[in-house]
């Protein structure tokens, strides 16, 4: 079962009527089938995506099925040293029905089909098992209003990370990862997991920048 998404998240969230297939994933990288040692919940912030993509007509981005805020992007298996796995296998495909109870928190059906063959499937036998896990991970969190944090004069990272843990009381900041892009404005929030789904500190290259970088955060139109 899928809770109903937050107000900064999701809003008025409805799912069409319709969805066109999409296509096959093609791998963009090896196979890579390595033992897991952790989990990073990433999940990206909406609005900025949406400001440069060039499909604003879909479902995320034309505001016909809602607006959203930070949205699901995938939950990843890691590694204990090195490359994570990945592309463990391509088959089977999402059913129409997984890609429906996932679009409210992922509101991209390619995304929800690629995620699973590139990392899911290194974690779970099935599509289904794979976003009933993400989607569990992910409503164990509350997110921070980044459109109202927006306002704030001298925003930084730290900043940031603050709203994270007052949303989240037990929360530590080395266990948020932040990304921005190359001119400073928020792309997402990587929460780093043991293997029993319980944060822990991220590595240094998932952590992002230091809280005292300056941060920029896109509020949509």
């Amino acid at each position: 079962m899928v809770p109903a998404p937050a107000l900064a998240q999701a809003y008025q969230c409805s799912i069409p009527e319709r969805i066109a297939p999409v296509e096959p994933v093609r791998p963009d990288g090896p196979v890579r089938k390595v033992p897991v040692a952790g989990y990073t919940l990433a999940v990206s912030w909406s609005p900025e995506y949406c400001r440069g993509a060039r499909d604003r007509d879909s479902m995320q981005c034309s505001g016909r099925n809602g607006r959203f805020g930070f949205v699901l992007h995938g939950l990843w298996p890691e590694a204990a040293a090195g490359p994570p796995p990945q592309w463990c296998a391509l088959l089977p495909r999402p059913s129409v029905d997984t890609v429906r109870r996932s679009l409210c928190t992922t509101p991209v059906p390619w995304l929800i089909e690629h995620e699973w063959a590139k990392h899911g499937s290194c974690m779970a036998t099935t599509p289904e098992a794979y976003w009933a896990i993400a989607r569990h991970v992910y409503a164990r969190f509350q997110w921070p209003d980044a459109a109202k944090l927006s306002f704030r004069p001298g925003l930084t990272v730290g900043a940031l990370r603050q709203a994270v843990i007052a949303a989240n009381p037990g929360l530590k900041r080395e266990a948020i990862g932040v990304l921005v892009s190359s001119t400073g404005w928020l792309r997402e929030l990587r929460i780093c997991h043991n293997r029993q789904y319980r944060p822990v500190a991220c590595q240094r290259d998932t952590l992002g920048p230091a809280d005292s970088r300056a941060l920029k955060i896109w509020r949509g139109a």
